[in-house]
């Protein structure tokens, strides 16, 4: 089992959070949409995977979802 961190918009990530997800991360940060004060991002692990989801319902996996993206079916 891994253990999560959290962190504040706009700061450098843990050393925790892998390689392969801290340039998805900085793209959504540099795509949001108004101010990052006061957001937070969690790294959770699901069956091994790191995912990263901001406050306002973006998540960073293997791709940027984007929780306000009005194209999403679902």
């Amino acid at each position: 089992m891994r253990l999560g961190t959290r962190w504040a918009f706009g700061d450098e990530p843990p050393v925790s959070v892998p390689a392969e997800l801290r340039p998805r991360i900085a793209a959504a940060e540099t795509a949001f949409a108004g101010n990052g004060a006061g957001r937070h991002w969690t790294l959770t692990w699901l069956e091994g995977r790191p995912i990263a989801e901001l406050d306002d319902g973006t998540v960073v996996r293997d791709v940027i979802v984007d929780a306000h993206d009005d194209d999403e079916d679902w």
